[in-house]
């Protein structure tokens, strides 16, 4: 019994030796693995200069305008939601933002991203100026347009006008909130504009900034909306701006950072889900010398 018993314990033991070694040769091609990633993807060029994957690119200095990087900046290209910052700044430029909104059954009418107010029910332009930037909430820019404006078309016309005062003579628009729309385009290069007249808004610029917002509805609930821009709560250099997505127009995003009085803004469209954030997140640390 006794030799039977030890015979049991050394295969045991054999047994333990082969799932440790194992373990160990998995866990060290693991690290050979990552490292090979880390290596084959350089966040710089052999110049110092970022490697991004988005297709049109533009970095600027928030305060004077200097451009810092670019790629294909002049690219015509659906901007998605980020356009909500145009729609923003013509909003807050008019002011009266804590004057009341009556929702129309009209406002209501979009998908897919809804507040999911109810036509009749009424809140300040400040609140719905805030959960447009946080949340990217189309029915709000519906609202908020024909409210200014007496029609999205009309509003649509505001766009333009703005969007030529600012320089920008590579766009058109169409809507206010960037859905896809036969003849809406932008580039990187003009979406900065926008950018950099948003940053220089008061209003606008705290409303980008806030990373978690709490909305009152009309009927007294309230719901907690985390702003769509993740790099807010993981770069701690980001203080906004816009996010923005359609199948055509792909990941696009424009963030803006601040660091020892240096101010940058960074536009991206047409980049991927999963680097996006990576994308932005270099640029800014590039831009602000970080």
């Amino acid at each position: 019994m006794r030799r039977v018993l030890n015979y049991i314990l050394f295969i045991a033991l054999g047994l333990s030796l082969c799932s440790q070694a194992e373990a160990k040769t998995k866990k060290k091609k693991k690290t050979t693995t990552d490292q090979s990633v880390a290596v084959t993807e350089p966040t710089t060029d052999a110049n110092g200069r970022p490697i991004v994957r988005a297709a049109s690119v533009y970095v600027i200095e928030a305060k004077t305008g200097q451009v810092l990087f670019q790629k294909n900046a002049g690219e015509h290209r659906p901007p998605a939601s980020t356009q909500k910052l145009l729609t923003a700044l013509i909003i807050a430029e008019a002011g009266n933002l804590d004057e009341q909104v009556t929702v129309e059954r009209s406002d209501t009418e979009v998908e897919p991203v809804k507040l999911g107010f109810k036509s009749g029910e009424s809140y300040t332009r400040r609140e719905l100026l805030e959960v447009l930037l946080v949340h990217s909430t189309n029915d709000v820019a519906r609202c908020l347009a024909r409210d200014n404006a007496g029609s999205v078309e009309a509003f649509a016309a505001k766009m333009n006008r703005k969007a030529a005062e600012l320089g920008m003579m590579e766009s058109h628009f169409i809507n206010p909130n960037g859905l896809p729309a036969p003849g809406q385009y932008s580039t990187a290069r003009d979406m900065s504009k926008i950018a950099q007249a948003a940053y220089g808004n008061r209003a606008i610029r705290g409303i980008v900034a806030t990373k978690s917002l709490a909305f009152r509805y009309a009927d007294g609930h309230v719901n907690r909306f985390e702003n769509t821009n993740h790099i807010l709560k993981s770069y701690a250099y980001c203080n906004g701006m816009k996010t923005g997505y359609t199948d055509a127009a792909g990941k696009c995003l424009i963030a803006s950072g601040t660091f020892a009085g240096r101010d940058v803004i960074a536009v991206l469209l047409g980049d991927k889900t999963h680097t996006i954030w990576r994308d932005a997140t270099h640029l800014l640390a590039w831009g602000l010398a970080i």
